[in-house]
């Protein structure tokens, strides 16, 4: 018999279509699948996280194996499993004794530097080809981002418009505008009718995995039941339709809602699944706009929703790759400050930041504004060091990889790429978590307090950051205004802010939490 091909496929191309099993031989071929230890540790993943990846895998396996490929499935408590990649390769080869390796490109630049040096390696010639799941192929976004002063996401996300056809009306975008945003802010009230996601009970081969997870990462972060996250693609597209049916309609009104006790909102919750590969991004987008045309979602909800996916999802990865391996290390605002206990204790008094990181902790899930206004506006305000944040928000949470979690966080959370991917820092004092949440009501911290023994501590680190990165914000038109508010305060409260401030901060730092020790 000939020599197969060997078709290596990672934990997030969980795909049939897989450039890597694109004209393969199923009869002949073999397939390599494997859960290392080495990643779910380089970063203390959420135990919820790592068993959705495996359980997902384990999935996919058995649908691969009902398409007639062969595969060789290596499970993490296997015991000769060597714990890496490059490892479980040499062990496949010597297994099966390929004519050839053929890959698809890793997602994160750490694997693909891996995948790299496999054919000097292993002596064997390595095809490593691209990842063409994505809409937005990297010399695609290098050749729009080439030469340009501002690599703005808008006028990206108008050209991945153009491309795909979605909500366009020849060359103009359906409904006049390309942008709805301005109609997608609205505040949430208790009241509301919330829809709940589609759970799904755990199968035999889920159990296992739960099992798996508890017994080898029990002192990882996060709870890991109950866990009803969709690993089969049948379960995902019955989470993609339950999406567009149930909460799509009222999704571009209420994305940037928060309330307490509702984790989920009117999110859809597909993305750990989109990025895993069991929802094609394209279909899924070609659907919401299927639900506007046929009557049943309104324009700027199904706006909101694709502008999300084929704009902002597909311009963060085009600024991961264009950017390096050393994005994730830029600090442009020099903050060193350590990241405070509670993050990983969930254990806090301030009601926004309790919520978020309780629900991070529970569900291994947090909505963009919760990251962004919440958690990731309290780590700028803090001058938290951006590396341990990118650490944090990658470890958490399940649908993030480096590729979309980096820049979200160092460009977007922190301005620590020093204003590449966002024309201003997204810092805002407590107004803004009230403005869009009830989380402020009953909180022991008074929002409208600046100065006193229970200020909200997100006022005076607002001005505190305003007042000492003002050499470099000062001069920027979309901070203008809060400038010119900061030098109308008297003088004497301006002092006051800024002893607020650094004694907050004094005392997060003995103690890694606002509570008293």
């Amino acid at each position: 018999m000939r020599p197969p091909t060997l078709r290596l496929v990672l934990g997030d191309q969980l795909t049939p279509g897989l450039s890597a099993l694109r004209g393969g031989d199923p009869a002949r071929d073999v397939v390599l699948m494997v859960e290392v230890a080495e990643e779910a540790t380089y970063v203390r993943h959420h135990k919820k996280k790592i068993a959705f990846i495996f359980a997902a895998m384990r999935a996919f396996a058995k649908e691969l194996r009902a398409a007639g490929w062969r595969v060789d499935y290596v499970t993490l408590d296997d015991l000769e499993n060597t714990g890496s990649f490059p490892g479980e390769v040499a062990r496949a080869i010597a297994r099966h004794a390929p004519k050839a390796l053929v890959t698809t490109e890793a997602s994160e630049h750490r694997v693909l530097a891996m995948q790299a040096i496999w054919a000097e390696t292993f002596a064997l010639p390595v095809s490593l080809l691209p990842d063409d799941r994505f809409i937005c192929p990297k010399k695609d976004f290098f050749f729009w981002a080439d030469g340009r002063k501002s690599l703005r996401m808008e006028f990206f996300y108008r050209e991945m418009r153009r491309k795909t056809g979605l909500l366009m009306e020849g060359d103009q975008p359906t409904g006049g505008q390309w942008n709805f945003d301005s109609e997608n802010r609205k505040p949430a009230k208790g009241d509301l009718f919330m829809p709940r996601p589609k759970r799904f009970a755990p199968d035999a081969e889920t159990k296992a995995v739960l099992a798996l997870v508890e017994s080898r990462f029990s002192d990882h972060f996060g709870d890991l039941e109950p866990f009803w996250f969709p690993v089969t693609r049948t379960h995902a597209h019955e989470a993609m339709a339950w999406f567009l049916r149930e909460a799509l309609p009222r999704f571009g009104d209420y994305q940037d809602a928060m309330l307490r006790g509702e984790k989920f909102l009117f999110h859809s919750l597909l993305s750990p699944l989109i990025n895993v590969g069991l929802i094609d991004p394209l279909e899924l987008c070609r659907r919401a706009e299927a639900e506007y045309k046929a009557g049943r979602a309104p324009l700027n909800a199904a706006e909101g929703f694709i502008r999300q996916i084929i704009g902002w999802r597909e311009y963060v990865r085009g600024i991961y790759w264009r950017e390096g391996p050393d994005y994730t290390r830029r600090n442009a605002l020099g903050a060193t400050r350590r990241l405070p206990l509670m993050y990983w204790s969930a254990e806090t008094d301030m009601a926004c930041m309790a919520e978020a990181l309780g629900q991070t902790k529970e569900e291994a899930y947090a909505h963009h504004i919760q990251r962004l206004m919440v958690t990731g506006n309290f780590a700028l305000l803090a001058g938290i060091d951006p590396f341990e944040v990118h650490e944090w928000y990658l470890a958490v949470y399940a649908d993030a990889y480096e590729w979309v979690e980096a820049p979200n966080t160092i460009g977007m959370s922190l301005f620590a790429d020093g204003g590449l991917l966002g024309s201003k820092p997204y810092a805002s004092s407590g107004a803004y978590i009230d403005r869009m949440s009830d989380y402020c009501r009953g909180c022991v911290y008074d929002v409208k307090d600046k100065t006193g023994p229970k200020a909200c501590p997100f006022n005076a680190l607002y001005w505190d950051f305003l007042a000492r990165h003002r050499s470099r914000f000062e001069g920027n038109p979309r901070m203008a205004q809060m400038y010119r508010t900061y030098d109308k305060i008297a003088p004497a409260m301006r002092e006051s802010l800024h002893a607020k401030a650094a004694a907050f901060l004094a005392h997060l730092d003995a103690h890694g939490a606002d509570t008293k020790a």
